[in-house]
C-alpha cells in the first residue's frame, strides 16, 4: 500500500477517535521532540567544526588563518545554497513572518536540513552570526511540514509553526519560557489558551530532550551568586541607555550594509569582499570569530586576559584603559562582522550578535562606571542584564530578553534590573525605530502580519486574487451602435475603454447610456468617447492591501479600475474584498 493511501486512511481514523484539540496537542509534542533533536545537532555541529579548526591554536600568538576561515565557510556556503538548495535561505525569522502573512505559513521541505547545513559551514568556519534565526527557521519548517502533511487548516499549521520556533529556542538556551515569550513578541502569535497549551508542549519537550542529550550546560549557562542592590537602579537606567543607542546602531548599521552588499551585482565578489572584512576584523579582534559565546562566559567569569588571545595586542591586555577600548570597539565592530558574514552570501542571524554586544557593553560600563566613579558595581551582573538591554533593543523583545536571562542564570535575582534596563532600552528605540530589525523589510512592504486581528487580516489578504476580469472592454471609436451590441451581451453595468494598446482611456456606465441606448437615430452619430467618464481613481497591481482600501475610503467608490503600468487589467469590487475579508477573518479567529 503506498504512503498517501496509509496517510488517508490515518487521518480518517484521526477524524473518528481524536479530537482537534488533543491531535493538536500531540502534534506539538512531535514538533517539541523533532525541534529540540535539530537544536542539538546543530549545537554540535558548530562545536566540532569550531574545535576542529581552531583547538590546535597557540593562545599567545597572532593566527593568520583567521583571515582565511571565514572567507571558505562562507564559499562553501554559497555553493551549497547555489547548487543544492537552489533557493534563498537567510533571514530565517524574517522568511518565517513572511510565510505567515503570506503563504499560509507554509515553508519549503527542505527548511528543515538545509539552515542547520549552511550555518554550520558559515559559524563553525567564524562567520560572525549566530545559529538561532537558522535553528528557528528549522523549528518553524518542521511544524509548517508536520502540519501540511497531517492537513491542518492555516489557523492550526500558524500555531504549529509556532510551536517549532519556540521549541528551537527552548532547546537551544534550555529555556523553555523564553521559547514561548519570543514565538509571542517576534512571531506575533496570538495568546490564548488554544495556542499557549501547545507552546509549552512544543517548549518543554525540546528542552527535556536538550537536557537529556546535552547535560545541564548550555550556550553559556551562568549561575548567579551576587544578589541586587537597590543603590545600583541609576546605573542599571544608565546602562538601558547605553544599550539603547548600540541597538539603535547596530539596527541601522546591519541595514545600511547589507543593502551595499546587495548592489554589488557578483556574488563571488560580493562573497570575497565580505569574507575579506570579515578576516580582518577577527584577525584584529579574535573574539569577532563566530558566535562569540565563549567571549561573554570569559566576561562573566571576569577573565579578560582571554579576549586577546591570539591576538595583535596581547602586550596591551594588562592596560585598564586598552581593555576599555577593546570593549568599545567590539561593540561597534561586532554589526559589521555580522553584516559582512550575511551580506557575502553566509547563513545566520543576530540573536547571537545581540546578546554578545550586550554582554561586552555590561562588562564595560561597569568597569567604566567603577574606574571613573569607585562605585564597586558586579561587572558580571551588568554583563548579564545589557546582554538583556540590547536584545530588547534590537529585537524589540523586552520579555523575551528578561526571562532569557533569568532562565540562563538559574534564577530571578536580576528580575529587577533586567525589567529596569530592557524596558528602558526597548522604549527609547522605539522613539526612532518603529519595527525589530526581523519586521523592518516586511513592514516596509506592508507584508508584515501583528497582534492587531483587523490589520492581520488585511495582511493576509491577496486582493490580485479578486479582481474581476470579466468586464467587456470597448474602444473610445466604437459607435453607440456597436456599444449598444455589447451591452445586449454582457451581466456588467461597467465598461471599460482602452486604446489598441490596452491602456485605459475611461469607462462607460450603464446608468449614463440607458436612456439614449435604444434610440437608434443615435447610433451612427454617437461614440463611446462622447459618453465615456474618467473614474475616480484606479489601483495599480503592485500596491499594497493597505493602499487599495484608502483608496476606496478616498473615492467613496464601490468599483475601481485595476492597472498594470497603465494597461487595464480588470476591476476590484469593494463588496468582493469585504467578502474575503469576512472570509479570512472567520479562519484566523476560529477557535
Amino acid at each position: 500500500m503506498s504512503s498517501s493511501k496509509l496517510l488517508i486512511r490515518f487521518l480518517k481514523w484521526r477524524v473518528k477517535n481524536i479530537g482537534q484539540r488533543r491531535f493538536i496537542y500531540i502534534l506539538s509534542l512531535v514538533v517539541g521532540l523533532l525541534s529540540g533533536f535539530a537544536a542539538v545537532l546543530l549545537k554540535n555541529a558548530i562545536h566540532y567544526t569550531h574545535y576542529f579548526l581552531t583547538d590546535w591554536f597557540i593562545g599567545g600568538s597572532v593566527n593568520y588563518l583567521y583571515l582565511a576561515y571565514p572567507l571558505a565557510g562562507m564559499f562553501l556556503t554559497v555553493l551549497f545554497v547555489k547548487y543544492v538548495i537552489k533557493d534563498k535561505i537567510g533571514h530565517g525569522v524574517t522568511r518565517i513572518l513572511y510565510s505567515i502573512s503570506k503563504k499560509n505559513s507554509k515553508l519549503k521541505p527542505h527548511n528543515t536540513w538545509s539552515s542547520i547545513i549552511a550555518s554550520t559551514l558559515t559559524i563553525g568556519f567564524g562567520g560572525s552570526v549566530g545559529a538561532e534565526a537558522p535553528i528557528v527557521l528549522t523549528g518553524a519548517s518542521i511544524g509548517s511540514n508536520v502540519g501540511r502533511v497531517m492537513r491542518m487548516n492555516y489557523k492550526n499549521i500558524t500555531l504549529l509553526v509556532g510551536c517549532g520556533a519556540a521549541g528551537a529556542v527552548a532547546g537551544i538556551f534550555k529555556a523553555p519560557i523564553a521559547g514561548i515569550i519570543f514565538t509571542l513578541e517576534i512571531l506575533m502569535l496570538d495568546l490564548t489558551i488554544a495556542s499557549i497549551v501547545p507552546l509549552l508542549i512544543s517548549s518543554v519537550t525540546a528542552t527535556t530532550v536538550s537536557y537529556f542529550l546535552m547535560g545541564k550546560g548550555s550556550l553559556f549557562s551562568f549561575t548567579l551568586s551576587e544578589s541586587f542592590l537597590l543603590a545600583n537602579i541609576p546605573w542599571f537606567i544608565v546602562l538601558g541607555l547605553f544599550s539603547a543607542l548600540l541597538s539603535l546602531y547596530f539596527t541601522r548599521t546591519t541595514m545600511v550594509l547589507e543593502s551595499i552588499y546587495e548592489k554589488i551585482s557578483n556574488r563571488y565578489l560580493r562573497l570575497l569582499t565580505g569574507g575579506m572584512v570579515l578576516g580582518i576584523l577577527i584577525l584584529l579582534f579574535p573574539p569577532l570569530y563566530g558566535e562569540g559565546y565563549d567571549t561573554i562566559a570569559s566576561l562573566l567569569n571576569g577573565d579578560t586576559d582571554a579576549l586577546f588571545n591570539n591576538s595583535l595586542f596581547t602586550a596591551l591586555s594588562g592596560k585598564w584603559w586598552f581593555v576599555l577600548l577593546f570593549l568599545t570597539a567590539l561593540s561597534l565592530l561586532k554589526s559589521i562582522a555580522s553584516s559582512s558574514t550575511n551580506g557575502a552570501g553566509g547563513v545566520g542571524g543576530v540573536f547571537a550578535p545581540s546578546l554578545f554586544i550586550g554582554g561586552v557593553n555590561g562588562f564595560f560600563v561597569a568597569r567604566l562606571i567603577n574606574s571613573l566613579f569607585n562605585a564597586d558595581v558586579s561587572e558580571t551582573s551588568f554583563a548579564l542584564v545589557g546582554m538583556a538591554g540590547v536584545m530588547a533593543g534590537i529585537m524589540h523583545a523586552p520579555l523575551t530578553a528578561i526571562f532569557l536571562i533569568a532562565e540562563i542564570t538559574g534564577g530571578y535575582g536580576l528580575l529587577i534590573p533586567l525589567i529596569i534596563t530592557s524596558t528602558i532600552s526597548y522604549m527609547t528605540v522605539m522613539r526612532f525605530e518603529r519595527h525589530s530589525i526581523y519586521h523592518k523589510r516586511l513592514a516596509r512592504r506592508g507584508e508584515l502580519i501583528t497582534h492587531h486581528k483587523d490589520r492581520a487580516v488585511l495582511t493576509l489578504m491577496d486582493w490580485n486574487k479578486e479582481i474581476e476580469k470579466d468586464l467587456v472592454t470597448v474602444q473610445s471609436g466604437d459607435t453607440l451602435g456597436k456599444l449598444a451590441k455589447v451591452i445586449s451581451t454582457s451581466k456588467r453595468n461597467v465598461f471599460p475603454v482602452v486604446d489598441e494598446y490596452g491602456i485605459l482611456e475611461g469607462v462607460v456606465l450603464l446608468d449614463n447610456v440607458r436612456e439614449i441606448m435604444f434610440n437608434r437615430e443615435m447610433y451612427e452619430e454617437t461614440y463611446v468617447s462622447d459618453l465615456m467618464v474618467m473614474p475616480p481613481s484606479y489601483i495599480d497591481k503592485s500596491e499594497n492591501v493597505d493602499t487599495v482600501m484608502e483608496t476606496f475610503r478616498k473615492t467613496g467608490a464601490w468599483n475601481l479600475p485595476v492597472l498594470d503600468g497603465g494597461v487595464y487589467v480588470g476591476f476590484l469590487s469593494k463588496s468582493r474584498i469585504f467578502s474575503t475579508y469576512r472570509e479570512l477573518l472567520m479562519e484566523v479567529s476560529e477557535e
